[in-house]
């Protein structure tokens, strides 16, 4: 489990995080979201003792992260996957960890073989392209078989396949009665995999509840109707009391009713229909409707490439590597930060 109380940081005059108070339980798949600059990363560190809290307080299992003994053993982390040495091999590098740990060396071939890199165990890390970073870096937080695991945008750089493997992964571990805490911009995978959600919006908790109730509180659900007979649709619903509204391509929406209802009504009068959908907004939609005015860093239309340095044709970032498994060398090697 992780708790935070009144967690704050300060840079200066900024306030990166602004009073957080939540907790993490065991058991789920708890999902982290909030725009970019909405105090994730920075909330995630603290956790993780990386950085120092200007106030509040974070502790895992009951205790601070520095006063963990084996720190391995109980919270597992994936924060950047490019921080290791990358004139390491895999195996190395997870050696390394293990041994600081004590953990028996037996326990590197074990997850190597769990992320799928065993067949590159011997290479270095800095040959690695993005997804197989992520991977080894997914290894290092299982190393110690924690009953705590925390991964910020796990897939990041993964193929299909790998997005699924990570999907899978991270609902076993909840299955088994672990934390997992988990940060993605993917909006569509995040709703496939968290069953819970925490959303932040410039330092400060927005929401703390069920996937299902974040989106039914935050988007607007509705049953669509279509009929051969549209009039007489509109004219059955209106004398049972039922508001409904155009919709596009001449459908017929309707809110507070559910499908089956309309249904049921339209089967008194014998009228036919050739559409009876419920709708709901997506996680998507209802992240951004509840997340509009928190925004920190804003897109504008039109041409990206126009005057503001932006990539022209044929230009944007890629991923050096040529997808998951290619061959491609990572950016300039980074400095890895203890703990």
């Amino acid at each position: 489990m992780i708790e935070l109380s009144g967690l704050t940081k300060r840079y200066g005059e900024r306030v990166a995080v602004n009073n957080l108070t939540f907790t993490v339980r065991p058991g789920i798949v708890t999902g982290f979201l909030g725009p970019n600059g909405a105090g994730k990363s920075t909330t995630m560190r603290m956790i993780l003792g990386l950085d120092k809290p200007s106030a509040g307080d974070v502790r895992i299992d009951g205790r601070h992260y520095a006063q963990l003994h084996d720190p391995l053993r109980q919270i597992g982390a994936l924060l950047d996957a490019k921080a290791m040495h990358g004139g390491r091999t895999a195996y190395n590098h997870l050696l390394c960890l293990a041994q600081s740990n004590g953990i028996p060396a037996s326990r590197v071939t074990e997850v190597l073989d769990t992320v799928g890199l065993t067949p590159v165990a011997g290479k270095r890390a800095k040959g690695f392209s993005l997804g197989m970073g992520q991977r080894l870096g997914i290894a290092g937080a299982l190393l110690g078989d924690p009953r705590i695991l925390m991964f910020d945008e796990p897939v990041n750089g993964l193929d299909p396949e790998g997005i699924h493997w990570i999907r899978n992964l991270m609902k076993s571990l909840a299955h088994q009665g672990r934390t997992v805490f988990v940060s993605s911009h993917l909006m569509s995978e995040m709703a496939l995999t968290a069953e819970h959600l925490v959303v932040i919006g410039q330092g400060r908790l927005m929401a703390d509840t069920s996937m299902a109730d974040f989106i039914r509180e935050n988007s607007r659900s509705y049953v669509t109707l279509r009929s051969p007979e549209r009039e007489r649709l509109l004219d059955v619903l209106h004398a049972a009391g039922v508001a409904a509204a155009d919709g596009p391509d001449g459908a017929v929406e309707v809110d507070g009713v559910a499908a089956p209802e309309l249904g049921e009504l339209a089967a008194r009068e014998r009228l036919v229909l050739h559409e009876l959908s419920p709708r709901q907004a997506s996680l998507e939609e209802a992240f951004m409707q509840l997340t509009a005015e928190s925004v920190e860093y804003h897109a504008h239309d039109g041409d990206p490439g126009a005057g503001r340095g932006g990539p022209g044709p044929g230009g944007g970032a890629t991923s050096g590597g040529g997808g998951e498994w290619g061959a491609g060398w990572g950016g300039p090697e980074q400095r890895r930060r203890k703990g």
